[in-house]
């Protein structure tokens, strides 16, 4: 990939040197992925500066969401998440899942570098959009302009996505001409995969493995729930030699379950309170486990996660695991409508020969000039 010389690339640096502690957390958080996505564009013949692209989309942090609903280190949309292929409903978010998300966007990458011939433009179609870029270059095009990346009329981010991963590459590459103190990343692998076979608690699993609950989500970031579904989380990732010492505490465990939790699909829409009810539990911790905000009532066909009975030995089917939703609407609160006195009550009452100021408001329930309140039906 050539490199971009330009006034945005000193900005860029100027930026980051200028920051150090910021530099510093997002590349010990890169420690955990970094030879594994150096590895996949080296097997793919990518340019393995690419790995520095999560730095500018989400500082490696793999929980990061933006306000455009965009996830994980990759930093994708919904829409293109489905696209690739990343699972995205109740109990995972594949956006988040290190191999599948990594996956995902190095064959979005060279999607967009077939489509463009430069790395540059499909890293600004990466985050502008294939079909903004292709405008883009049209224009230029009848214009008799140029269609390189620095030709382009783009939006300001656009406009400093490369210069940022180039300020990036060259911090990295030499962090004692930017005076940047880096931490020391291993030339070998950082985590191993490990199938499960059983639905197992998050807890448990981080607790077999003897690693930090904190350390097994960042490698684990994709469970939306406190409850791996091997249906549809076949494998976990753990450092290197945790995974060993996993499967061994795992094949010596002699407690009574691996899961306390099980799926519990709605047969009809129900307030959250009526649902705790139906299935023991308190509305708060129903609320909290299932991640439902107030006023907020559950559809029909959600999947919800409920305590599992010591007697149930079947796991969550693979249905379920992949293709489980939880489905929210606003809850419908009666409104209460005021009917007051007016020109209809006027005409009423013209009609009969009668003057507003009848005995039919002296005899009425409600005093004159008060409103009454009518209970509309709920709807």
């Amino acid at each position: 990939m050539s490199d971009l010389e330009s006034d945005l690339v000193r900005d860029r640096e100027h930026w980051y040197i200028t920051r150090p502690d910021y530099i510093f957390r997002m590349t010990e958080r890169s420690r955990k992925y970094l030879f594994y996505i150096v590895e996949e564009l080296e097997r793919r013949n990518m340019p393995t500066e690419l790995a520095l692209l999560p730095f500018i989309e989400s500082a490696y942090n793999p929980q990061a969401l933006s306000s455009a609903k965009a996830s994980g280190i990759w930093q994708f949309m919904p829409k293109t998440g489905k696209q690739f292929d990343l699972k995205q409903n109740a109990f995972r978010d594949d956006r988040r899942d290190v191999l599948a998300s990594t996956r995902a966007a190095l064959d979005y990458l060279q999607k967009l570098y077939g489509m463009f011939g430069d790395w540059q433009l499909a890293l600004a179609a990466y985050n502008w959009g294939e079909g903004s870029v292709g405008r883009s270059i049209v224009k230029n095009q009848r214009a008799g302009l140029g269609v390189r990346y620095i030709d382009l009329n783009m939006p300001m981010e656009t406009r400093f996505y490369v210069p940022k991963l180039q300020a990036m590459k060259n911090i990295v590459a030499q962090p004692t001409n930017f005076n940047a103190k880096l931490p020391l990343i291993g030339n070998h692998p950082y985590f191993d995969s490990v199938v499960i076979t059983r639905d197992i608690d998050v807890t448990l699993a981080a607790k077999l493995a003897e690693v930090p609950l904190g350390d097994f989500k960042a490698l684990n970031p994709s469970l939306n729930r406190p409850v791996i579904l091997a249906a549809g989380t076949p494998q976990i990732l753990l450092p290197w030699d945790n995974a060993t010492l996993f499967q061994r505490n795992l094949d010596a465990f002699t407690g009574t379950r691996l899961a306390s939790w099980m799926v519990w699909v709605a047969p009809t829409t129900l307030r959250p309170a009526e649902a705790a009810k139906r299935i023991g539990m308190s509305e708060i911790e129903f609320r909290t486990i299932n991640q439902i905000p107030p006023r907020m009532t559950i559809s029909a066909g959600s999947s919800l996660l409920v305590p599992r009975p010591s007697h149930i030995e079947k796991d969550v089917s693979e249905h379920v695991a992949d293709n489980g939703q939880l489905t929210l609407a606003p809850e419908v609160i009666p409104k209460r409508a005021v009917r007051k006195p007016g020109k209809a009550s006027q005409a009423v009452a013209s009609k009969g020969g009668a003057r507003p100021t009848s005995k039919l408001a002296k005899h009425s329930p409600s005093k004159p000039g008060k409103s009454k309140p009518v209970l509309l039906a709920k709807k």
